[in-house]
């Protein structure tokens, strides 16, 4: 089950890779709100895809379900190493549940520019921390299941 746990981990983080080359323009503005060039790229590259994007944003679902899901039957048919399995149980369903309750709708809301740019400019801001955090996550994962995982 490792290489496909290690396949969808790949797949993640590739995606998370992709998001925080947008991402990461927020750290070019130091006032509350960013500057309209920043907020416009970044906008623009969640509402594709985020919104038009479909069906091919839900691949990113279907690994992330798909990765849980041979965690989950990696963890209930490998006795010996069931630290590692319920520790990369837990560094999957971390960065989902927070993707599927938090950064996910503000990429939405973000890419939807209907809100003032104070507010956009925290979407980004916040949606960039969540991406920090969930490619942390998906690397160790990566990393328990290529050094530790049989």
């Amino acid at each position: 089950m490792t290489p496909f746990i290690t396949a969808g981990a790949g797949f993640l983080a590739a995606v998370l890779w992709f998001d925080l080359m947008h991402d990461v323009q927020v750290r070019s503005g130091s006032g509350p709100e960013l500057p309209e060039a920043v907020l416009a790229s970044i906008a623009g590259y969640y509402r594709r895809v985020t919104t038009e994007a479909n069906p091919m944003g839900r691949l990113v679902a279907l690994a992330m379900l798909a990765t849980i899901g041979t965690e989950a039957a990696q963890l209930a048919s490998s006795p010996p190493s069931r630290w590692v399995s319920g520790l990369g149980l837990a560094l999957v369903l971390g960065p989902v549940t927070l993707a599927l309750a938090r950064t996910v709708p503000r990429a939405v809301r973000l890419g939807g520019r209907k809100d003032p740019v104070p507010l956009q400019s925290r979407l980004a801001r916040s949606v960039y921390r969540d991406h920090v955090l969930c490619l942390a996550s998906i690397v160790a994962l990566l990393g328990l299941q290529l050094g530790f995982a049989r």
